[in-house]
């Protein structure tokens, strides 16, 4: 005899999630991101933040929503897509206002960094420091890294194109994790629209166990 389907189904698991792990993982690197470039007591600074931090709690909210509600995870969902890509334009504005480039959907770090499949923070930040220090040495370990105009004393202009190349590739990373994780959340979202179509929701499965109890079909 066949099991009956339970009214309130196997939900949450939003840890085992792709789009979870990285959005979480984004939000870390937003948090090091911010500490380190942004002024601690600017909006942007917040702002940023709690956009990462949306986007991470608003796929776990709607996860666990899922049990009861395909249309709250549905929302939620969107919600933190939505907190991405305004994280997203945050980080295409610092490199924007800096005059740093931002790179192109061919740029071959782009794929180096995806290929890396990093977990933590510490992966990130390790593998935009060889970016660094590669790309360094292959300008002879000139100053202007960033294409600026050098300033009158050698070591402060040093110090402040490395900056200013460590911030470019570390916000870039960030744009490319971003980009991973908003295109797993649009299949996410595509998946769930597609489910509550077919299977609808809590009331629909309330009402058919109803019928059931009472001997309809």
């Amino acid at each position: 005899m066949a099991e009956k389907e339970p009214l309130i189904p196997k939900h949450g698991g939003y840890r085992k999630l792709k789009s979870f792990q990285i959005a979480q993982l984004v939000y870390d690197i937003t948090v090091r991101f911010c500490d380190r470039y942004i002024e601690r007591r600017s909006r942007t600074h917040d702002q940023m933040v709690q956009a990462a931090r949306s986007g991470v709690q608003n796929i776990a909210e709607g996860s666990q929503a899922s049990g009861t509600s395909k249309k709250t995870e549905l929302k939620l969902t969107n919600v933190a897509r939505a907190s991405l890509e305004e994280l997203k334009l945050d980080f295409e504005d610092f490199l924007r206002q800096r005059g740093l480039p931002m790179w192109d959907k061919d740029d071959p770090r782009r794929a180096e960094l995806i290929a890396r499949r990093p977990v933590t923070a510490d992966d990130v930040a390790g593998w935009v420091k060889e970016v660094c220090e590669r790309e360094n040495r292959g300008l002879g370990g000139q100053n202007g890294l960033d294409g600026q105009k050098t300033l009158s004393t050698a070591s402060t202009s040093s110090t402040m194109s490395t900056t200013s190349k460590y911030s470019e590739v570390a916000a870039n990373a960030a744009l490319v994790l971003l980009a991973v994780t908003c295109s797993l959340l649009d299949r996410q979202l595509a998946a769930q629209a597609k489910a509550f179509e077919a299977e609808g929701g809590f009331t629909e499965r309330l009402y058919k166990k109803r019928r059931e109890a009472k001997g309809f079909k």
